[in-house]
Formats: C-alpha cells, structure tokens, sequence
C-alpha cells in the first residue's frame, strides 16, 4: 500500500499509543461510565486483567460487567468486600490473583478495604464528579448545583484513607449553565471528559509522570448524600435558590413540594423572566403566593418576588405528566394506530423486551420502571428507538411521562404525526398599509419566544417618520448562555446533528416555501424596520434570501462544527441572515444569531416560520440586543466554535481578537468596502451607488470617470436623481428611502461636511430632506482627490464620490483604485472586452463587476481582500466555512 507523507503521520500519532508503557489494570466499579473507561482502557493498549463489580440486579448485569464478559475478561460480583469491618479472606485472594499493578475506580458504590487500595504496585485512582476539595462525598454533582456553583468539574486523586481527601492527580472544570441539571451536567462535560481523563491518567502513571498533589483543607467541604426524605424545597427563599435547589435534585432524587397534602416532584426548572403569561392558580404549600399553572408549565415565586418555571411534575405513583397539564391530565384520548404504526409498535416492544430481560413478555400494561428499568435504561430506550425512527424528538423526560408499554406507543405515535407540538408562539399584531403584520418582539430560545432574563426591552424605530415601531426584548448575557446552551444542546443530543442531510435539505426547503408564502409580510417588515423600499425589499432582501435557503438546502454536507454564532447588520437584515445562516445549517451546525439592534423584526419573523417549518427547537436561536453585550459574549463564549460576522472593520478587528483570546473559534468577517467603479468612454452607467439608498457594503464608493465623459457623465446623474421620488418606502412608487437610522444620518451630513471643507465640489444634495424621517438627498461630489477623506472612507450613504482620470489612463486608474485598505467589491464599465478582462483581474478586490454592478448570485462566492476581511458567503466557499476537514487513515 502506498502512503502519502500526511498519511504516514497521521497513521504513526494513531498507532503510538502501542509503543508507550502499558499497565495490568483492575477495574473496580460499575455503571454505563465505568464501561467506557474499561473499553477505552483496553483500546490504548492497557492489559485489564480483571472486573470487580456488583451482583446481577433482577437478573441483570451491570454494563461494566456485560462489556468485560464479552471480552473474555475475568469478573467478580462481590455483593460486599468486607463483614462487620474486617475483609473477606476469600474475595481478598480472588482479587491477589489477577495481579493488578494499578486499581482504576471511575464509580464505586462498595467500600474497598484499604489492603485492597494499596495492594498494587501504583495503589489506586477514583473519579470524583466535583473540584476537590469542594464537595467531597457521594452527591457531588447534586450539591454543585445546590449551591449555585459558576464552575464544576472532577478529580482524579489517588485513594488513601480518608473521604475524597486523597492526593490530586488531574483536574477538569467547566463552566455551570444557568438551567444545567445533574443529566445534562452529566452529559456535556462530567461522563465525556472524565473517560478521557481517566485514561490519560493511567497513561501518565505508566509514563511515571503522574503527579501527588496534596489536597488543601481551605475551601473543603463536605456534604451528604442527598435523599427523597430531605428533599423537599424550601419555599421560603428567592427563586435563584428554589431554581438551584430543584435542578440539584434532577433527575435524582428529586425536588419536591406538598399540594392538598401529597408529595409532587419537580422537573425542568428554569429561571423566568419578564410578565406571566395567563394561568390558573394552584395553592402550594408553604410558598408565599400561589403557583400558576400555565401553558408553559408550573411558575412558582420566591420570597423575591422573581418567578421560575417548572416543566414536569411527578406523582407518588411515579406518573410524570407536564406540568402545564396539572389540571387536565386526564383528558387525553387514545390515538388509533394505522398498519405501519403498528408495525413500528411491535419493534418498539422488542426494545423493551431487549432491556427488560427479565420480564417475560411485555404487555401493554407493562411498567419499564416497575420491571427493573434503572436511568441508564432510560438513555438505552431512547437512543435505541431514535435508531428505528430518527424523525421523532425523543427525551428521556418522556419515557418518565409515559412509563407503561401501552402509553409510551401513544405518545411515540402522537410525535410521529407531529401531534405534540407546542401550541402557536405568543405574537404581538401590529396594523401597517392596511396589512395586519405579525412581529414577535422576544428574544427566540430553544424554540419560542420569552422575554430578556432581566425583563429589559427597547425601542426599534420607524425611520420614515421617527415613530416607535415596538418595543423588543434586550437580550442579558444570561440570556446568551441559555441560547447557546440550548443549541449546543440541540447539536450534542438532537435530532438536527443526526439527521439525514437529504431531510435536513427537505426542512430548509420548506423553510424557503414558507419565506414565499410570507413574502410580503416580510418585505413590509423590513420596509417599515429598515427603510427599504418595498418593491426592493421584496425582490432582492426577500427574494435572494429565499433563493439563499434552497440553494443551500441542496448541498450534502459532513462533519459540521457544532455551534456558531452570527451577527449581521442593518442593512439587509433578512438577506444577510440569510447568507450566512442557511450555510450554517446546511452544513449541520446549530446557531445562535444576533440581529443589528437597529433592525431585529425580520430575524424574529424569521425565527416563527422555522418553528413552522419544524426545525428543531435548539438549533435556531435568535438575540435582539446590543453588539457590545450580546456580540461581545458571543465572541467570548467557550462553546461556540465558529463566529461570521457582517459590519465594520473595526468591530470586526476586536471580534477576531476576542475570538482568538476565548476558544481561538474559527472567524469569517466580512467588513467594510471602498468599491472602486471605473467607467470608461465608450460605457456610462449611473445607479450604482444609491441601490438600497447606498447602505450597501459593495456601493461603488468611488468612481474613476474617464475625463472627456466626465462632465456629461455628471449632467446625466444629476437629471437622474431629480427624477428620483423619496418618500414612504411603503408606496410602491417611490424610489428612494430613509436612511436607516438617526446617529447613520447624521454620520453622513458630518461626511459630507468633511467632503466640502476638503474642497470637493458639491454638485447635488448633501442635505437632510425636509420632511419628518432619516431622509437624506441623493448627493454627488465632483473634483475628490485622493488624499481626501470622503476618497479613502466609504460613506455607506447616498453619495457619490466621483475623480476624473486622463482618457486611456489604464495603468494609472487601477493603481489608484488599489490604492485603498479595503478590498471588497469593484467595477469596469467599457465595451472592449479585452480592456475589462485586464481591469478586472489587476484590481484587487473580492468581487468585480463587469458592465453591470450588485448583481449577485447564490452559487457565486461572495468576501473580500484586505481590511475588507476574509471567507466567503453564498456559493460552494460559503459552506466550507461552516464545516471542519477530519482527516482518518486506516491500516489493514
């Protein structure tokens, strides 16, 4: 076989790991956790030479020991390894025999005798699920999150004596998300990078580099193991701490509280912020106002006066129902099942039948609790019928709410149909053009639509007449954590990540036809938001973004990255959420995007058509707020792995920086532009420059006019704009639009202040237009060299920067539209092709127009050179961006 260099190395750092030191291990343990530590063990090229473990369980074998027996490995199932205090002779020489040079706990709920933990050659090492000497004990996790902890994480120490006190020998720590449990606690962090821990631990201790680190008593703590008797929650507290009381009791062993005098346990807690939404009230015991059940869930308050929400109640029973269901539990009707669903019944009961090995046959009034299931079952059952079906969501909590054979086929079949999808999102009606256009003003996070976590809104504003359009929810950084906790939950555990390509494809299409079916919504949101003129908006910023989406929604795509984050501009609110967000997701990923302050309303229209497109709550999530505390976090956020930004050169210098400081997350800026137009004799041309009022960050922000057409040039401009109609971006006629916003309007009458103190020759406008609005008359300076300011910045407005160059000057022009730090997008007006085709590929820009300009295309990759910054949208590029290259060498 022939190896390319690449190959070789790649094939020697995965082979390595057989030339290291090697160790004779005994595992001592149990649970899904210590199986992998095992398997993985064994895969570096570690000698297990034997399991210690516990009994079959209802005649069931811990996973550990399923995994070893496969093997071949030896295992014991010592029920206990000492009698009132002393070890058992017998199990001590069972143990001596298989020679251990190391002991290897990554969970043990026995006691071990100490001449066992100090018998091997290297002793012993435990995982604890805590950053010791902080929780020492057996609920660590639990108490973590009881306690409110910013960070968790774990500890490999060396077993002595004491309790968790032993000397440290690795360390990992995370941080804690403000709606983590001990699952998800569990799952992101703890259960992944404690098996590699583990084993790279063992490897140090074969290497002989494993470190002793004694343990500090400062800062120590220890807590006890946490029961269903004191379980119960103190009422009389604030909602942070009632919150972190019942998500350190999640799944196990539970938080509960007292209603008409029976325990109910609580699930799925969440901070809750803003007003509450209509409910009933329920009397709870000892709180200090009544709940409300809503169509939410459970909302509770604590003697704060802040609120929480709870997701699911359990019953002393075990029947766990959603919490908004508290008083029509009931109600619900069976579901027929058809041929096929049937079908899909029967090889259901035989998973349940996998897992329940010792139920002998599965009834539909079989209970997967009752019959021995334990929560590892749980994960067992899910991910296996996810296997069989992958379309439906499944969760753990719904096995909880459905724990008989016959009731979790009703509700795998009511998934199936797509019956349990949540009721229409809460939207606000807003009366424009005699058009009822439906705007949600909330921040958009795992799949509906809340309020700021600190209750903040702000004012977005009409900028045809300066009136309040709404007021929308100002994203916290809190509220950047849930978002992108909830996608990089949609990413890890969701349906999104797993999913055919093809039906990825087929929901983005769906989310295109929708686009269409809204598409004059749309345009007169961005119309009334941004100050686009209508028929503009609904041709280009809908249009292309529709255009966008099912282009995308072709490409198949392999290994995504795993959460990104955009923040776009003001400009073309919808088409650049487009542009970027449809690679994205077609690429796999999940994503949580930051619209311009300015103008959120179509990113949040676009976020009610996702839900109705079904994609996944989690994988689309949507943040109105300022750039300097929602772009900030996002650039800073550890779990964001991919960043594209649209804006400003500067901000997109500081956001490459914070980027490249947190996590080093891949970049992709597109940033600011001074798109040179050169306009030879034989070609004139005009409307450049005041397409989308010059908001446009490929506007032809200079032109070079070949000097015996300039003055005619200039002639035609001028009678063309007085032809120009501004006014209402609504009215199907008008031409020219407001400016986007204020402090933009007032920018550009500064810049062309500057262009006239320069001594550039003001021919038209310049001026604010005398009417109520952003309104700013097209405008043209003549005579602008290329020293001066308006020649070198761009203004991003309606204004036209016009130099003469000598007629068949070539060299000369290109030289001077190169000379400028950005590199975005140019132009060459001629008729001689030979002449455009060399103009084109001397000027140094991303884009080059030939003898038309902003006429983009889908599949044309789209970015720019320079401090114009660097990837690309749309086209073949634009999707790499959002994809990782994995390399993998296999010998045989």
């Amino acid at each position: 076989m022939l190896w390319t260099a690449s190959q070789v190395c790649r094939r020697f750092s995965t082979s390595s790991h057989y030339y290291q030191n090697k160790l004779k291990l005994a595992i001592i343990g149990q649970s899904l956790f210590g199986q992998e530590v095992y398997t993985n063990l064994r895969k570096h090229g570690h000698k297990v030479v034997g399991v210690f473990t516990v009994p079959d369980k209802d005649g069931k074998a811990d996973p550990l020991a399923v995994a070893a027996e496969k093997d071949g490995t030896p295992v014991f199932k010592f029920p206990r390894w000492r009698v009132k205090g002393k070890p058992i002779p017998d199990v001590v020489e069972a143990y001596k025999a298989v020679g251990a040079e190391l002991n290897v706990m990554p969970f043990c709920s026995q006691f071990i005798p100490m001449n066992i933990i100090d018998l091997p050659k290297h002793g012993s090492i435990i995982y604890h699920p805590s950053i010791l000497p902080l929780h020492r004990g057996a609920s660590a996790i639990n108490w973590t999150l009881i306690h409110g902890d910013k960070k968790a994480g774990f500890t490999v120490f060396w077993a002595d004596d004491g309790l968790d006190t032993g000397p440290i020998l690795l360390q990992r720590e995370c941080a804690v998300e403000p709606n983590d449990t001990v699952d998800t606690l569990y799952n992101r962090f703890l259960f992944p990078e404690g098996i590699k821990a583990m084993v790279e631990s063992v490897q140090l201790i074969a290497d002989g580099k494993a470190p002793r680190i004694p343990q500090t008593e400062e800062g120590a703590s220890y807590e006890g193991i946490q029961k269903k008797s004191n379980a119960k929650i103190n009422l009389a507290q604030s909602a942070k701490a009632i919150h972190d009381w019942i998500r350190g009791h999640d799944k196990v062993p539970g938080a509960w509280i007292a209603i008409n005098g029976q325990p109910v346990t609580l699930y799925g807690s969440s901070l809750f912020g803003g007003s509450a939404p209509a409910g009933q009230p329920l009397e709870i015991e000892g709180a200090s106002q009544p709940g409300l059940v809503t169509k939410n869930g459970l909302i509770l308050y604590g003697n704060d006066g802040k609120a929480l929400l709870v997701k699911n109640l359990q019953f002393e029973d075990g029947k766990m129902i959603p919490a908004s269901k508290y008083f029509s539990s009931g109600e619900s009707s069976s579901v027929e099942l058809t041929d096929d669903e049937k079908k899909m019944a029967e090889e259901i009961r035989n998973i349940w039948k996998g897992i329940l090995s010792n139920v002998q046959a599965i009834e539909d009034t079989t209970d997967f609790f009752k019959s021995g299931a334990a929560s590892m079952d749980v994960v067992r059952l899910v991910e296996e019928v996810k296997q069989k079906c992958p379309s439906v969501q499944l969760q753990s909590e719904d096995v909880y709410m459905a724990t008989t054979f016959q009731d979790f086929i009703q509700m795998f079949v009511r998934k199936l149909r797509g019956e349990d999808q949540e009721e229409e999102l809460v939207i606000d009606y807003v009366k424009v053009n005699n058009m009822t256009v439906k705007m949600p003003y909330q921040c958009f996070i795992n799949g509906k639509f809340e309020d700021a976590e600190n209750g903040k809104t702000y004012e977005t504003i009409n900028p045809t007449d300066g009136k309040v359009i709404c007021k929308v929810s100002y994203a916290s950084v809190e509220d950047v954590d849930r978002a992108v906790a909830a996608a990089k939950d949609a990413f890890d555990n969701g349906p999104w990540g797993k999913m055919n390509p093809r039906d990825r494809g087929s929901l983005l299409y769906k989310l295109a036809d929708l686009m269409e079916e809204h598409q004059e919504e749309l345009a007169t949101i961005e119309s009334i938001d941004s100050g686009a003129v209508y028929t503009l908006a609904l041709k280009t910023h809908v249009g292309m973004s529709i255009q966008t989406f099912r282009y995308f929604a072709g490409w198949h795509a392999a290994e995504p990255l795993g959460v990104c984050a955009i923040i776009i501009p003001w400009n073309y609110p919808l088409m650049m959420l487009a542009w970027k967000s449809a690679a994205c997701l077609a690429a796999g990923n999940t994503l949580v995007l930051k619209p311009a302050q300015v103008t959120p309303l179509t990113a949040l229209k676009f976020a009610e058509l996702t839900v109705k497109a079904g994609i996944p709550k989690g994988v689309i999530n949507i943040l109105p707020g300022s750039g300097g505390m929602v772009g900030q976090r996002l650039s800073d956020h550890p779990h964001i792995r991919k960043l594209g930004f649209t804006g400003s050169t500067p901000i997109g210098k500081q956001i490459m920086k914070s980027c490249a400081l947190s996590n080093l997350k891949k970049v992709s800026l597109e940033l600011g532009g001074k798109s040179p137009l050169i306009i030879f004799m034989d070609f004139n041309h005009i409307h450049s420059v005041y397409f989308n009022k010059g908001e446009n960050c490929i506007a032809a922000g200079r032109l070079f006019v070949e000097e015996s057409i300039h003055d005619e040039f200039i002639s035609r401009v001028v009678e063309e704009i007085k032809k120009m109609k501004i006014g209402d971006p609504l009215d199907r006629s008008t031409d020219h639009g407001p400016q986007n916003h204020k402090a933009h309007l007032d920018k550009l009458l500064e810049y062309c202040s500057t262009g006239m103190k320069e001594g550039a020759t003001l021919v038209y406008g310049g001026r604010q237009v005398g009417r109520p609005g952003y309104f700013m008359e097209p405008t043209v300076f003549t005579d602008v060299e290329d020293h001066m300011f308006i020649a070198k910045e761009e203004s991003f407005g309606p204004v036209m920067v016009v130099s003469k160059f000598k007629d068949g000057d070539v060299d000369g022009v290109l030289q001077r539209a190169n000379d400028t730090e950005y590199g975005l997008a140019s132009g060459v007006f001629t008729r001689d092709i030979n002449k455009a085709m060399y103009v084109s590929e001397r000027l140094e820009a991303g884009t080059v127009f030939i003898n038309t300009y902003n006429k983009t295309d889908v599949a044309s990759p789209f970015g720019g050179f320079k401090q114009s910054g660097f990837g690309k949208d749309l086209g073949e590029d634009a999707l790499l961006e959002y994809l990782k290259t994995k390399a993998v060498t296999v010998e045989y």
